[in-house]
């Protein structure tokens, strides 16, 4: 975690400032912000999920004519 701290020329007080301003600016509207994004998150594991399902569908589908 360090090197992405080096990558930004942040240390971890800078960090725990940051960390406070956005907790002032947005803190009434926090929960709300992380609850879309826990959804997002959600829909685009559901996504990705499908995906895989239909790229394993036609695989399965074949296996089982050769297995007949």
């Amino acid at each position: 975690m360090s090197v992405l701290f080096a990558v930004f020329g942040m240390g971890y007080w800078e960090l725990l400032i940051v960390a406070g301003i956005m907790l002032l600016l947005f803190g009434h509207r926090l929960p709300s912000m992380m609850r879309s994004m826990g959804r997002g998150v959600t829909e685009f594991k559901k996504g990705l999920n499908e995906i895989e399902d239909e790229i394993d569908r036609p695989i399965d589908e074949k296996k089982s004519k050769d297995d007949e």
